[in-house]
């Protein structure tokens, strides 16, 4: 099996950091490589864990290629969007806090991953030109991101402002992520895992038990929004094989072709 997730320990802490070129596309079986990762490091009695990508990419969000190669195998289909969610739903229950270090873009998958996290350091682009951007644009692949998908971004970064960003599908550049508190801070691309680790280094030194339980109860709402009949995945695969969907999906897969 390829290892698509690098392991790096920095003392307690422990760095997951995706690895399958080109974007670190989420297909299933990184999906569950990464559930598999962080259930091991809490396993292992790991402190924390900072989820990192490769040089200007994070993760491009979902392998819709890998996707719309299940055809009309529904069963496949919601095997790969049951991997996902799994994913979701380990960094979001994780007993042990978890850093996004945000490495660069982070479209859809990438910003759900993301928005599951205690923390999020994003790079600045070095081009102000063509910064990173985050968001959830599924709208613009003709996806409907379901209600406990818009329920994280809510809880971030407020229901109207999120309402916009939903509707349009917009990725925000990386400076305007900051300023509306999609992310929380911001780095130069070879720091970004620095100031993941320094934040949880110093969010480890406080006494354990009140802030595991303040934790828990300040993420609780975190928890309720991945609840499957906020998530109904299976109303979520009927769309993707509505006209609009497939349609928007195939264009994607062309413009990818020629990138």
């Amino acid at each position: 099996m390829t290892t698509l997730i690098e392991v790096i320990n920095h003392g307690p802490i422990r760095e997951l950091r995706l690895a399958r070129p080109p974007v670190n596309a989420l297909d299933t079986e990184l999906c569950r490589q990464l559930i598999h990762a962080v259930e091991l490091a809490m396993a292992e009695d790991a402190h924390g864990v900072i989820l990192s990508g490769t040089e200007r990419i994070f993760t491009g969000g979902m392998d819709v290629p890998h996707l719309l190669s299940h055809g009309d195998d529904k069963h496949k289909l919601l095997d790969s969007w049951n991997a996902f969610f799994g994913a979701v739903r380990t960094i979001a229950e994780s007993r042990i806090p978890v850093v996004a270090a945000i490495t660069g873009h982070a479209p859809a998958g990438g910003c759900v991953l993301s928005l599951c996290c205690d923390y999020r350091v994003m790079a600045r682009s070095t081009d102000p030109a063509r910064p990173y951007g985050i968001g959830l644009n599924e709208v613009q692949v003709g996806l409907v991101a379901p209600e406990g998908i818009q329920r994280l971004l809510r809880r971030v970064i407020g229901p109207h402002r999120a309402s916009v960003l939903l509707t349009t599908g917009a990725l925000v550049p990386a400076e305007q992520a900051l300023q509306i508190g999609l992310v929380d801070e911001l780095a130069d691309g070879d720091q970004v895992v620095g100031r993941a680790l320094a934040w949880l280094q110093q969010l480890l030194k406080l006494p354990r038990q009140p802030m595991q339980l303040t934790r828990a109860i300040a993420r609780a709402d975190l928890h309720e929004a991945l609840a499957p009949e906020l998530i109904q995945l299976d109303r979520f695969v009927e769309a993707w094989y509505a006209p609009d969907a497939q349609n928007a999906l195939q264009a994607l897969v062309a413009r990818i072709g020629k990138a």
